[in-house]
């Protein structure tokens, strides 16, 4: 009987152990999903969202057009202009289950001192009601524009973080691609003392 009685008792601990592990597995709290997403010319803003990506994790995807813009620079920069002043949003052929994202990175180049029409499209298309947004960024050396400002105007029913800015490439000039030896190094860097100050992480 005694001997019943202390397998009994070993049993039920045994089960309530493991009764523990598993309310504690199922109680803790998932990471929130997080998307990467980027608008690159250039691959400067690409480069960054890579160095995002190795920081906080997440899902990595380029934002790309239905009909994409045309390869020749001043040809892409009369389009833009048409398009900034017409208020015309292209049609995106990258898709997005967005439910499966609670923080959302974007980035973007500067162009025209604005917010790119696909960047527009992209907040004009998807319910972003309750997420937040981080918006990051390369520039010619004139910096954000008016492009930040444009994010938190269309995104009022989100969260918008402090975003990030760094001088990339100079297409005008033919300075293409430049997120590579020290400048690579120096930009690291900076996203990650960016990251630090606004508390996201890994």
């Amino acid at each position: 009987m005694i001997l019943q009685i202390l397998l009994f008792s070993a049993f039920f601990l045994t089960c309530n152990s493991r009764g523990e592990e598993y309310n504690k597995a199922v109680e803790k709290p998932l990471p929130e999903g997080t998307l990467i997403l980027y608008l690159s010319r250039t691959n400067n803003t690409k480069a960054v969202a890579e160095m995002i990506h190795q920081q906080v994790g997440g899902s990595l995807l380029p934002l790309e057009l239905e009909n994409p813009y045309p390869e020749d620079y001043q040809q892409i920069v009369d389009q833009v202009a048409d398009e900034n002043a017409s208020g015309y949003l292209p049609p995106l052929k990258t898709k997005i289950d967005i439910d499966a994202y609670d923080t959302i990175f974007l980035g973007f180049p500067t162009w025209g001192m604005q917010l790119p029409p696909p960047v527009k499209s992209f907040l004009n298309e998807y319910n972003l009601r309750g997420k937040t947004i981080i918006p990051f960024n390369t520039n010619a050396g004139y910096g954000v524009g008016s492009s930040f400002n444009t994010v938190k105007e269309l995104c009022p029913n989100s969260t918008v973080l402090e975003g990030f800015t760094t001088k990339g490439g100079i297409e005008r000039d033919g300075v293409l691609f430049v997120m590579e030896g020290e400048k690579q190094v120096e930009v690291q860097g900076q996203v990650a003392a960016w990251l630090k100050r606004i508390n996201v992480f890994k």
